[in-house]
């Protein structure tokens, strides 16, 4: 199939998360026009998840606590975060915020006392803390947006770059009326979220399923960190996909699908509670780790998760953090606290992803990247509250490098019409299902050799199993299109998890339960023509 290419834009933007929006509306400040591209609407990825009560934001409260905080992150990254990322973020996250309220975003500070001393998962102190009222940010960021030169497409699938001379000259996307166009950018930004898309279980919308990372490694970019995605407890049922506030675990009773209770034997039990209410996502770094593990080889646990009740206590005299969480609950989910309710881990965000500098440039010229599709900031673990602050942050900056270098760039005057090999795949809602759950079995919180190479044979078998007939239709092109890159993706994980032969941070692993300090080296994964490359260190 042929197709012309129409001169659409100096950046284009894929992904309308916060990141996304952010690198729009810096873009277009400098005077590009711009377009905001989303596989799925507007305000969507993981910024405006529906199954989160708010997006808290933390900074630094002072100089002094800017260098903690960059301690900090380093210290619970362990070893994992780029010192030179991490500077940079932490110098924006300030300026972001004021931007913001520059904007007219609403910003929820803490008020009572007992807010105002949350320490955020990982943290060891209280900071800055902002709750972003995403009513008030959709609000005011459709507002700006309508006042700048940005256009808005929705349900536009991003399948492809193309370049020309090592530089990005345009995208091959899937439109809301499921035809494929060929657009023609002089810059691009990448800011497609992680890839908790490749999980049966998983705490993000359809859309955040990996096609960004997957196409920056064909075109030569690097992958960093693949193998921290962090896992965290959600709701099986009443409502599905939403997140649990793990505060509440210090006043839980957790029982198997026997009403068996849960960690029953164990002298630590309340201790090993109390300090699992203190992070939302697994880590080995914790004695709390024995709580997931106890929920992960519970009973029946895979398809009935584990029963949640809460004492008197929390109930008689409720804690302001939890109070507003179950506010919110009975307001969206018409669920209370005295409601039975089923948990069970899942996949949550990714700390790994397309390595970046730190104005979010990448090795392919015109190309920027933001948000949850970067990794390199975050380490094996990261700090609660730091997602938004990321993707505000380095959103910002992507914005601006991509129109700083839009503008160096002529107008392209490629006539020839791009070829591209138009075909679905038949079988590809089997085996989307089939690589999810061999992800989910596989990959959550307890790995070993033997269960990672065999889910990398069944993937393996599945990429050889795609039945392809040709087609005109642009959403199976955009399906089809979408496996092959999950597919790729899932096996690189896969890999780096083999290789990362220890336990570190939100990487477990049965058969090397302890830190090794001889693997306190990244992985990188490249391309080599035609073929994926693994490295602990950066050639």
């Amino acid at each position: 199939m042929q197709i012309a290419k129409q001169n659409a834009c100096d950046v284009f933007v894929a992904g309308a998360g916060i990141a996304g929006i952010m690198a729009a509306i810096s873009a277009a400040e400098q005077g590009k026009s711009v377009i905001l591209a989303s596989a799925a609407t507007i305000f969507s990825g993981s910024s405006f998840y529906p199954g989160t009560w708010g997006l808290g934001l933390i900074g630094p409260e002072n100089d002094a606590d800017a260098e903690d905080l960059v301690q900090t992150i380093l210290s619970v990254g362990r070893g994992m975060a780029d010192e030179t990322m991490v500077r940079a973020f932490v110098d924006g996250i300030t300026p972001a915020i004021e931007k913001l309220k520059g904007m007219g975003v609403q910003l929820k500070a803490a008020q009572a006392q007992t807010q105002k001393d949350f320490i955020p998962c990982f943290d060891h102190k209280h900071r800055a803390w902002n709750g972003i009222l995403a009513d008030s940010a959709r609000a005011v960021f459709a507002k700006r947006m309508a006042e700048l030169p940005i256009q808005q497409m929705v349900g536009c699938a991003l399948l492809d770059i193309t370049t020309a001379e090592n530089s990005v000259t345009g995208v091959l996307v899937k439109t809301a009326e499921n035809t494929l166009a060929w657009l023609g950018c002089k810059s691009l930004v990448l800011a497609t979220g992680g890839y908790g898309g490749l999980f049966a279980r998983r705490l993000t919308t359809d859309d955040v399923g990996g096609m960004g990372q997957y196409l920056a490694l064909q075109h030569g970019c690097t992958l960093v960190n693949m193998e921290f995605m962090q896992m965290m407890p959600g709701y099986l049922s009443p409502c599905p996909k939403t997140i649990f506030n793990e505060k509440t675990f210090r006043y839980a009773v957790l029982r198997d699908a026997d009403g068996v209770p849960l960690l029953e034997n164990c002298a630590d039990k309340a201790a090993l509670l109390a300090q699992r209410s203190t992070h939302g996502p697994f880590t080995t770094r914790l004695a709390s780790k024995e709580v997931d593990y106890a929920m992960m080889q519970a009973k029946n646990a895979e398809k009935q998760g584990i029963t949640v009740t809460y004492s008197a206590e929390m109930q008689e005299n409720m804690p302001e953090f939890i109070k507003t969480y179950f506010d919110w609950l009975l307001e969206k989910k018409h669920l209370t606290p005295q409601d039975s309710v089923q948990i069970a881990l899942f996949a949550h965000a990714a700390n790994g992803g397309i390595q970046i500098a730190p104005d979010t440039a990448t090795p392919l010229k015109g190309l920027f990247a933001c948000g949850e599709v970067t990794g390199g900031m975050h380490g094996a673990d990261r700090i609660g509250g730091l997602s938004t602050a990321n993707g505000l942050v380095f959103g910002q900056k992507a914005g601006a490098a991509a129109a700083k270098y839009a503008a160096t760039v002529l107008q392209d005057s490629t006539e020839s019409p791009l070829t591209i090999d138009c075909y679905q795949i038949e079988n590809s809602t089997e085996l989307r299902e089939k690589m999810r759950e061999t992800m989910s079995s596989a990959g959550m919180i307890r790995r070993d050799e033997a269960h990672l190479q065999a889910a990398l044979t069944a993937l393996c078998t599945l990429q050889k199993q795609c039945v392809k007939t040709p087609t005109a239709d642009g959403a199976k092109v955009a399906k089809a299109r979408l496996l092959e890159a999950q597919l790729a993706l899932a096996v690189c994980i896969l890999k780096a998890e083999l290789l990362r032969r220890e336990s570190r941070g939100s990487h477990d692993r049965a058969d090397f339960e302890t830190e090794n300090t001889a693997m306190q080296q990244k992985i990188y994964i490249q391309k080599q023509g035609e073929t994926v490359c693994f490295a602990d260190e950066k050639q």
